[in-house]
């Protein structure tokens, strides 16, 4: 893959005026809107989305929370306000499927939408990554920068149990050359980063220890020289907890689509 490829970020509401509806609405989530560090993920999957010519579009300016952070809070009508909100402007852009790199938006739309009247078709990125890699089994061929190197998965808990993704972001790492050293709780075991349910906006409860420094802990019986997870509230709870016992300069936590990427860029082809 070119580094220096062009990304467009092509507006909905651009192709509309010009008749043109994209196969795909890439909807960039709040993490990627606001959070310095997530927006790198983003940069990363558009990347990877143009590169493999997928047909896709951004709100932009239109784009707002799928209200997940309230429904996970108690706040019900806010969530419907918002969810109605979004489907009309996603039914008036005739859209059909759906990218997103945060599973809790990824869940939002597949499993709560239809209820209000938003059904579409919701692709996670690492699914369209573990395609992409399916489709053309060649695609990897020379990218071997992760060979030897031991890396861990940490599955989302809106991914995983809620979604039962488990094998494509691993298949996808072991495209890659990379080592899958798994965490002792892992799959429908694994343990939550301790963002869910709104807890990451808010302070945690009293108690003997924060569940990312537990699951920090189980990081490093791993050796692994680097943690991968497809979440941006796992990504930010866990890079948080490598900070907390200053690892950070010997464990990078990734975006699985930045390992792709990472990749890519230091391929020959």
């Amino acid at each position: 893959m070119d580094k220096n490829h062009d990304i467009q970020m092509p507006l909905m509401a651009d192709l509309a005026a010009n008749n043109k509806t994209p196969e795909f609405l890439l909807w960039i989530g709040c993490a990627g809107a606001y959070d310095e560090r997530y927006q790198k993920v983003i940069h990363a999957l558009i990347i990877v989305l143009s590169h493999a010519s997928i047909d896709f579009a951004v709100l932009g300016p239109e784009e707002s929370c799928t209200g997940d952070p309230a429904r996970r809070a108690g706040n019900e009508l806010l969530f419907q306000m918002q969810a109605l909100s979004n489907i009309q402007i996603l039914n008036n852009y005739k859209v059909k499927k759906i990218i997103t790199p945060c599973p809790h938006c990824y869940n939002t739309f597949k499993n709560e939408y239809p209820a209000l009247g938003g059904n579409y078709q919701v692709i996670h990125h690492v699914e369209l990554l573990d395609h992409i890699i399916s489709d053309n089994p060649d695609y990897l061929s020379s990218w071997d920068n992760f060979e030897g190197k031991k890396i861990t998965y940490h599955d989302s808990c809106y991914l995983g149990r809620s979604n039962n993704i488990y094998d494509q972001p691993r298949q996808i790492i072991e495209s890659l050359k990379g080592t899958l050293t798994e965490m002792g709780r892992n799959k429908e075991d694994g343990l939550c980063c301790g963002a869910g349910g709104s807890q990451m906006f808010k302070e945690a409860e009293k108690g003997k220890k924060e569940i990312n420094i537990e699951r920090t802990e189980e990081i490093l019986k791993t050796k692994a020289e680097i943690v991968a997870t497809a979440c941006p509230f796992c990504l930010t709870m866990l890079s948080d907890g490598i900070k907390t016992v200053e690892k950070e300069d010997e464990i990078l936590v990734l975006d699985v689509v930045e390992l792709f990427n990472k990749a890519a860029e230091k391929s020959p082809t």
